[in-house]
């Protein structure tokens, strides 16, 4: 299975190009000015600076989190996908001089690191469980990958290249190495893309050494400690707040059983996510059948029992962890904006092990409600954590919400997750289209034109719709000469009755539909159209019994995108809101409302509030009023009058 190069598809679609254009024009450089702690009333980010420090240019002390490294990759890989798409010239000397000031704190033998080059020079390599060196040297890696993709300059990539072998010098399974891996997971992937863009198998051959080492005995991370604890003492070690978390045998950095044993997601979510999709990722370049159906498994796992309907993952706060099979808690979710990412990586690294279309449909669900969820619609506020329900009050006093903000915060201490979200929307090219020999997949339906290299014969696609508020969507051809090809179109797991035309004849969509695939098999010409029709209506949405705190509850979807009550719209106590079941579900286009979505109305009904005055309980039997119910896009969610929220509500 292959990807398109970025710089081959143009995004002109009308939701996309919103948020694309917005990440263009403020998220990138609002989040240089928070990187450089330049922006009033945000939690100062220290990353810049630490590398001056670093770099020789300032004296001072390194602050913020050992890993703080990472926020400035990340910003430098969005705005690489940004010049691919949008050459900036300005943009591209600011991405230079921190390049700039990144080789001059990199070390003479390729380390590069700004918390242990300022502040424990002589303690590298002594505390991967909890400073995440790899993790950083990761995001590096994928910065200059990209940086490299977008604009042809090399100096990142060089950098990248000297710490990669830096680093494959000092792990692997021969003599004189640490036979360890990453506690955070994220170099395994980054690996894997330097090694697609440079060619150099040593990348390979590290990034599966992480992969097959990982969880075996003796555990390299009690190694570590005890290595520590000769230093400093075992008190001391016992006393980190990481050594603290992992009594349960390392299951929080999925450390506790080699991958391959592994059956069940547990521990960190987003080191999860990550190591999930490198491992999907090294199967499909290694041809591995082991480590692909430890995936398959793994994601049945998470998808059919531990995944919130909006994508999210993550379901307790304490360590940032999945729990339990159904244990879904909408008010205490801590569901972060990074892990539901992650996911999305994980979904097209295993798409390239096993061209299903059950990959893409949580793709686009997580795409459309857990991702963008995590900033404002102007781009300058952000959440961690995305809960399902929420109610201010109890956020403020209640210590098992503290993790809950009810508004998008400017910033925060540790801030993986808005130069996160900045990267996936300047990348979502990447996630639309795939091709294998003369296969040309489409996942997702996103307005575009490609342009696809089928074995030396090139087919240009345009694609144009109006998703996700309408499910009609054109696709038009273009090739140089007629070209005997397969177009597959996703039908999605939320739809039925979809119709197909092409040159405006049906076809019958089920005739040829593999794992989930329509694919229309024809010599294409240029000027072909093909023509997908989605019936695309409000439905109502249960879980599985098992998930308790949804029990007598549904949540509205209509097509890909997931709704939700708010305050604003329907007044307070949402939780006493109730629908009957054969309530009418009627929806309508707001063009006023957050940029324009799709809100679902209905009736329902509400307790008569004026029989309770005074009272704290009563005998069975209140009176009811109706109740008009006003659903919007989760995704929207917190970007008018701060208030509660919540995705499931009763039915009576």
């Amino acid at each position: 299975m292959k990807d398109i190069p970025l710089k081959d598809i143009h995004i002109s679609d009308g939701f996309w190009t919103t948020y694309i254009n917005l990440v263009k024009d403020v998220v990138i450089p609002y989040q240089w000015e928070a990187l450089n702690d330049r922006v009033d009333g945000a939690e100062p980010s220290h990353c810049i600076r630490n590398f001056r420090i670093a770099a020789g240019d300032e004296a001072g002390a390194f602050k913020g989190y050992a890993f703080q490294d990472t926020d400035l990759y990340k910003w430098i890989e969005a705005a690489s996908y940004r010049l691919a798409a949008f050459p900036d010239p300005e943009l591209e000397r600011t991405v230079d001089e921190a390049v700039d000031l990144i080789g001059k704190a990199q070390q003479p033998d390729g380390y590069l690191d700004t918390y242990y080059i300022v502040k424990e020079q002589q303690d590298r390599w002594t505390n991967e469980l909890a400073k995440h060196e790899l993790y950083c040297a990761g995001h590096l890696i994928e910065a200059a990958v990209a940086y490299y993709e977008a604009t042809g300059k090399e100096k990142l990539l060089d950098i990248a290249c000297r710490l990669a072998d830096y680093i494959d010098s000092v792990f692997g399974g021969e003599e004189g190495k640490l036979h360890g891996y990453p506690g955070h997971q994220e170099i395994e992937l980054a690996l894997l893309r330097l090694y697609r863009a440079k060619g150099n198998e040593s990348y390979l051959k590290l990034s599966k050494y992480f992969i097959d080492e990982r969880g075996q005995e003796p555990n390299y991370f009690n190694l570590e400690a005890q290595k520590r604890a000769e230093k400093l003492g075992w008190e001391t070690v016992l006393q980190e707040p990481y050594y603290k978390l992992v009594k349960n045998g390392y299951e929080y950095m999925q450390a506790h059983l080699p991958v391959r044993q592994q059956q069940k997601a547990v521990g960190h979510a987003v080191r999860a996510m990550y190591m999930y999709a490198a491992m999907a990722g090294l199967a499909a370049e290694t041809q591995d059948k082991t480590l692909s159906e430890a995936c398959k498994i793994l994601w049945e796992n998470v998808t059919e029992r531990r995944m919130y309907i909006t994508g999210a993952v993550g379901s307790s706060e304490f360590g940032e962890d999945f729990t339990f099979d159904y244990d879904l808690p909408n008010d205490t979710a801590y569901a972060e904006t990074c892990a539901a990412i992650g996911l999305v990586f994980w979904a097209r690294q295993m798409f390239g092990i096993d061209p299903d279309s059950k990959y893409a449909d949580i793709m686009e669900k997580v795409l459309y409600n857990g991702t963008i969820s995590g900033m404002s619609l102007d781009g300058k506020s952000f959440f961690y954590v995305n809960p399902l329900e929420v109610w201010p009050e109890a956020c403020r006093n209640r210590h098992d919400l503290m993790h809950v903000e009810p508004e998008r915060q400017k910033w925060f201490g540790c801030a993986c997750c808005p130069p996160n979200i900045a990267r996936l929307i300047t990348s979502i090219g990447k996630y639309v289209y795939s091709h294998s020999g003369d296969k040309l997949y489409v996942h997702l339906y996103i307005g575009s034109e490609a342009k696809i290299d089928l074995g030396g014969r090139v087919l240009r696609l345009k694609q144009v719709s109006n998703y996700p508020w309408d499910g009609n969507i054109k696709l038009t051809t273009a090739v140089d000469e007629p070209t005997d090809c397969t177009i597959a179109l996703r039908i999605p797991g939320w739809c039925s009755g979809a119709t197909i035309k092409v040159n405006g004849k049906l076809v019958d969509p089920d005739a040829a539909i593999v794992k989930g695939y329509a694919e229309i098999r024809r010599v294409w010409q240029s000027g072909d159209k093909i023509e997908l029709a989605m019936p695309m209506p409000a439905e109502r949405i249960q879980s599985n019994p098992k998930v308790r705190r949804n029990a007598g509850r549904i949540a509205l979807q209509r097509g890909p995108v997931v709704y939700c009550l708010e305050e604003i719209d329907n007044g307070p106590v949402l939780a006493d809101i109730r629908l009957p079941g054969n309530c009418r579900l009627e929806t309508e286009y707001d063009s006023s409302l957050c940029g324009g979505v799709t809100v679902i109305k209905t009736t329902g009904v509400r307790t008569d509030m004026s029989e309770w005055e005074g009272k704290l309980y009563s005998k069975a039997g209140y009176g009811t009023v109706p109740a008009a119910v006003k659903a919007v896009p989760y995704y929207v969610w917190a970007n008018r009058k701060p208030g509660e929220m919540l995705v499931w509500i009763r039915e009576c």
